[in-house]
């Protein structure tokens, strides 16, 4: 195992790695990093929660001039993301002066004119960044370095026309860098449009499959809260994700755990941004053990200390099954996966088993006290016309 000494890095950036208590590189920093820092196109293969942040942040910081202008751009398709790679890309910084910020929707756009025009380095969702492009308060010509931050995910959101638009803007004479945790076909036609020669590294997934269980009960689709409810009052956890897959199944869920006591807090796209923030800032410190989330929303999000993820509702993409469960067993703690599959779940269920080689264990289903589910107040039916309108 190699040491960040030996990857050539400056002074000033190993006093930050230093400072932030990084001894040893992950494999996709080590695999990654020489080739950042000699300038080479690069397409990463690797997982949330892998250490990519920081082996492209290496590249930002040793790269950036200090008040030269706009030279480094990441794109990420979520908000919370984006803060995050902020703050981390930031805290890298630490010995060099830079200005980094981060734009996104959700908030109000005019603080952001003053801070681009300041700006060293950006962080944004391709979205709010376009929006700029658009109204031209943004300065592109100095962009030397653009990093696509889980590519897979901004591809599944709808945002490669957005990429596009934005890429081809760019000073073409520009280092480009594709992080994914997978490379569908679309993502590997814009890295052959837009980068020269990528250099290709492969980094395993962080999930260490000895470390992390996985589970199924196979239930009636009206016990399936009844279960989860059980199952939280009685497992012995740490943090724990519940994933849904729609916004109206999240605030369902959230709203019935905390009818039976349990400490849930809800967070989906349909929030704001505050409210998403104030909410994973409440997960995070403990004040709530049990984040109930949709795939879109917790994208990108890192949290230690999570023991146990429950899949409410299975997804039908069986690649957001991998990227759920790899939030837990890192680091080498010990993590569990625990699906609630009802007759609706059993297609994508199935999917799973097509796509991956995983050992998912039947567990028969405990004497549960039945809850009464708290459905939403149905809206009231407005009374049409009688016949047609003329």
């Amino acid at each position: 195992m190699i040491t960040f000494n030996e990857l050539n890095l400056s002074d000033d950036l190993m006093r930050s790695i230093d400072k932030l208590g990084y001894e040893n590189p992950t494999l996709i920093q080590e695999k990654s990093i020489p080739s950042i820092l000699e300038g080479k196109d690069l397409m990463g293969e690797s997982a949330t929660g892998s250490g990519k942040t920081l082996a492209f942040g290496c590249g930002v910081i040793e790269r950036v001039i200090p008040k030269k202008g706009l030279q480094a751009l990441i794109l990420t398709p979520t908000r919370e993301l984006a803060e995050q790679v902020r703050t981390e890309i930031d805290n890298l910084a630490n010995n060099k002066k830079l200005k980094i910020i981060s734009i996104y929707g959700g908030v109000s756009i005019n603080p952001q004119f003053a801070a681009l025009k300041k700006a060293d380095v950006v962080i944004a969702t391709p979205g709010r960044f376009l929006d700029h492009l658009e109204r031209r308060t943004v300065d592109t010509s100095k962009i030397n370095l653009i990093v696509l931050d889980e590519a897979d995910r901004m591809l599944d959101m709808g945002f490669i026309d957005d990429i596009e638009k934005i890429l081809s803007v760019c000073p073409k004479q520009r280092q480009t860098l594709f992080f994914s945790a997978t490379f569908a076909n679309r993502i590997e036609e814009l890295v052959r449009k837009h980068s020269v020669d990528p250099v290709k590294v492969l980094a395993k997934k962080q999930v260490d499959p000895e470390k992390m269980k996985q589970f199924y009960y196979d239930i009636p689709k009206n016990l399936k809260m009844s279960l989860l409810i059980h199952l939280l009052k009685n497992e012995s956890s740490d943090l724990v994700m519940v994933f849904c897959n729609t916004r109206k199944s999240t605030d369902l869920v959230v709203k019935n755990l905390r009818a039976n006591k349990i400490d849930a807090i809800a967070i989906h796209g349909g929030f704001t941004q505050n409210k998403r923030s104030q909410a994973m800032d409440t997960f995070k410190i403990g004040k709530a053990g049990v984040l109930v989330c949709t795939d879109v929303a917790a994208r990108g999000i890192h949290v230690e200390h999570i023991s146990h993820i429950y899949n409410y509702e299975v997804p039908a993409d069986p690649t957001d099954y991998v990227h759920r469960i790899g939030r837990t067993a890192r680091a080498g703690e010990i993590g569990q996966a625990i699906n609630l599959i009802c007759e609706y779940d059993h297609e994508n269920f199935s999917r799973i088993f097509r796509e991956f080689d995983f050992e998912i264990t039947k567990i028969e289903r405990p004497y549960i006290e039945r809850v009464e589910l708290i459905l939403p107040p149905r809206r009231p039916q407005r009374k049409g016309f009688r016949g047609r309108r003329r």
